[in-house]
């Protein structure tokens, strides 16, 4: 991939995460935290509603049915164990649920959020 094409689709992926935090918020969510990252993870959106706190990937593709199969079990695994890490720095979430979500984006169509898509291990 060349620097530009880079480039590229390092802005095409913050216009997606800021337009799903925006969908999320007026879903009743609130933004805690964008782009966590840690030990070779990173989570792209931190979400709260009432007691429950959701990771988010945010993922945009040609569609979002493939936007939301291009979320890898490793890719999961990472997002835990950055979720693990945020955590332990914000001891005021302790008590709280945790789960993992993806809002998938593409093709012009409003984004699709799946709630519990995958479970955040360990918390």
């Amino acid at each position: 991939m060349s620097l530009h094409q880079r480039q590229k689709a390092l802005k095409r992926g913050a216009y997606a995460e800021w337009f799903a935090a925006g969908f999320l918020m007026l879903k009743g969510w609130r933004l805690i935290a964008r782009r966590v990252g840690g030990k070779g993870g990173e989570i792209d959106l931190v979400m709260r509603r009432g007691q429950l706190i959701a990771f988010i990937e945010v993922k945009s593709r040609s569609t979002r049915d493939i936007a939301l199969m291009s979320v890898t079990p490793a890719k999961i695994r990472l997002i835990g164990r950055t979720g693990r890490m945020w955590q332990s720095r914000n001891r005021w979430s302790e008590g709280m649920s945790f789960r993992g979500d993806i809002v998938g984006m593409g093709g012009w169509r409003l984004p699709l959020h799946v709630e519990g898509a995958f479970e955040i291990t360990g918390m």
